[in-house]
């Protein structure tokens, strides 16, 4: 078989091999998004757990110290936001009607106004003003459905953080590798638990900063807003967007178009704040995701797992960019799905390493 042929053959199986993850992933996603979660949540908390450790805690009782933490904070979280939820959803119904009478009046007046046809009577119908409150009431239910799973998952999370302080040893000894030899797989964990940490940690603040801001304003069910601030956080510029676009929608609908207006200028000012300033110095470079990379991985990880995927589209695509990155022979790829700047980043490092 000539070289082009063989070439063509490669990639056929290449694409097959990939349509069957993809179908394989989506059929286990019930198992897989529990263990999703507890590997990120593992990755974010296992540098205490091994500061815990160098200080001569032992490994079981530092893995229960983590875990009883963090269930404590997602009881409390949980008990505090479940009536929220329900409340919310019980109230959806009359919140759409509102909105949807007023954005017919808008309608009626700008017809009125500039004296159009009943044509236009077909645009309106095609808006859906309580479009976002009913996704993000989707988003959360379904939320707290894969939290119904929390027994599999603190499990799953003990394991991996019991495993994480010896794993190097036994890769070391099942392979016969040297330490230095799986620097790479190290540094891409330390890369990836590095970024899942600092972005949480900036998440937190944009969802308390988002929560006080609608507290303020008055609006209801402030620390529900404050819990999709910070879900949506991880999502780049999109995320922002969603998470907004309901609180702003609830404020006009509760109080009026200057709450609405207020409630717009707080969270730009956050997202500018956080998202702009806060997050990229915190970052550094090596971690951006292209737009268009972010808003195809928010679509296809959300078609794979449901709504959870969407909430971890960009850690699932970061986790796959720095993979790529790792290896010399795909951070080619690794550069095309990351952002401007770390293009630019990449040839200034190839830059210096000519000269």
């Amino acid at each position: 078989m000539d070289q082009p042929q063989q070439n063509k053959t490669s990639a056929i199986i290449i694409l097959a091999a990939v349509v069957v993850v993809i179908y394989g992933m989506q059929m286990m996603s019930v198992l897989l998004v529990p263990f999703l979660i507890a590997a990120f949540l593992a990755l974010i908390t296992v540098r205490p757990m091994l500061w815990m450790q160098q200080h001569r805690v032992p490994s079981i009782l530092a893995a229960l110290i983590i875990v009883t933490t963090l269930m404590l904070i997602l009881a409390i979280v949980g008990m505090i936001l479940g009536t929220s939820i329900a409340d919310f959803t019980a109230a959806l119904p009359s919140y759409q009607a509102r909105l949807d009478s007023i954005v017919a009046g808008v309608f009626d007046w700008i017809k009125t106004t500039f004296e159009l046809d009943e044509s236009t009577d077909s645009i309106t119908d095609m808006i859906d003003p309580g479009f976002a409150m009913g996704l993000v009431a989707g988003l959360l239910n379904s939320l707290r459905e894969v939290l119904t799973n929390t027994f599999l998952i603190v499990f799953t999370m003990i394991f991996i953080l019991l495993e994480a302080s010896t794993a190097e040893t036994k890769f070391e000894a099942a392979f016969g590798r040297r330490a230095d030899s799986i620097a790479s797989a190290r540094e891409f964990m330390q890369n990836l638990g590095r970024y899942l940490g600092i972005k949480t940690l900036v998440s937190m603040a944009t969802g308390l900063c988002a929560g006080l801001l609608t507290w303020s304003l008055g609006l209801d069910f402030p620390l529900l807003w404050a819990m999709i601030a910070f879900l949506l956080n991880y999502v780049p510029t999109i995320g922002s967007i969603i998470a907004a676009v309901p609180a702003i929608l609830l404020a006009l609908v509760q109080i009026g178009p200057g709450a609405a207006g207020a409630t717009a200028l707080g969270f730009i000012g956050i997202n500018v704040v956080f998202g702009n300033f806060l997050e990229p110095r915190l970052m550094g470079y090596g971690v951006g995701i292209s737009p268009l990379v972010v808003f195809v991985g928010l679509i296809a990880w959300g078609w794979i797992f449901g709504p959870v995927g969407m909430l971890l589209s960009v850690p699932l695509t970061m986790t796959l960019k720095m993979a790529l990155e790792s290896d010399e022979r795909t951070e080619w790829v690794a550069i095309l799905l990351g952002s401007e700047r770390d293009a630019v980043h990449a040839l200034r490092s190839r830059a210096r390493e000519e000269s």
